[in-house]
């Protein structure tokens, strides 16, 4: 069962590159399952229905979703395979920069926004840092110069991952990624790690506290440094 886990920001092409490699791994006699890990509500489902493959939508609600992710990853592997799927394809609701439910056993691919800030990359945590791959989306809308000024950020970042570009309206570079998750292979390891640690909970505020001052706060609280003032 090869896992692949596609993170990034809100809105920066996940579904639209799920959509166009989907596809191509048919073509590859492969069996995709697809999974879109979600807070409250999405409607990426109606894009995965059009693609005649089985799916499921996770819903965290209270809970942090890569959390959630995370603690439902090893029974959706194996739902997966019960049905006759081989290559299980994770979408992550891309809220907190900080939380990265990557694997030593999935192969994470992390999209980031071609549109956005070059300062971008830096604000995003485990999820670009530990990424196999990175996908550059929405190509269509920069210049040559400013890919190339985003990629040298990214590299600066994660300079063992390799990078390539997308763009989801037409699929254009979805092949090149398709042929880079088929040569994956990580059957030599035994189960899944987290690459990296997930932050630190629980506080009074995950358990629903409402009121705000010290004495209602429990469990791990950091404070910021007031002496550190400019």
């Amino acid at each position: 069962m090869k896992t692949i886990l596609i993170s990034g920001t809100s809105s920066v092409g996940k579904t639209s590159l799920i959509k166009h490699l989907v596809p191509y791994l048919k073509h590859f006699s492969l069996s995709p399952f697809l999974c879109k890990i979600d807070c409250l509500e999405s409607d990426d489902d109606i894009v995965y229905k059009k693609l005649n493959v089985p799916y499921m939508l996770g819903l965290s609600k209270d809970i942090c979703p890569d959390h959630f992710l995370v603690s439902n990853l090893n029974n959706l592997i194996s739902h997966s395979t019960k049905k006759s799927c081989d290559i299980l394809l994770i979408e992550t609701a891309g809220l907190c920069n900080r939380c990265s439910p990557a694997t030593n056993k999935t192969f994470h691919i992390c999209v980031c926004d071609c549109t956005s800030s070059f300062k971008t990359p830096a604000k995003l945590g485990p999820m670009l840092t530990h990424a196999d791959i990175v996908v550059l989306s929405k190509i269509d809308m920069v210049s040559q110069a400013e890919r190339e000024i985003i990629s040298y950020n990214i590299k600066k970042i994660n300079p063992t991952c390799d990078i390539f570009y997308l763009d989801g309206l037409v699929g254009y570079g979805s092949e090149l990624i398709a042929n880079h998750i088929l040569s994956y292979d990580a059957d030599n390891i035994s189960e899944h790690l987290l690459r990296h640690t997930m932050p630190s909970g629980i506080c009074s505020y995950c358990i629903g506290e409402c009121r705000i001052a010290d004495e209602f706060e429990l469990g791990v609280v950091d404070k910021m440094d007031f002496k550190g003032e400019y």
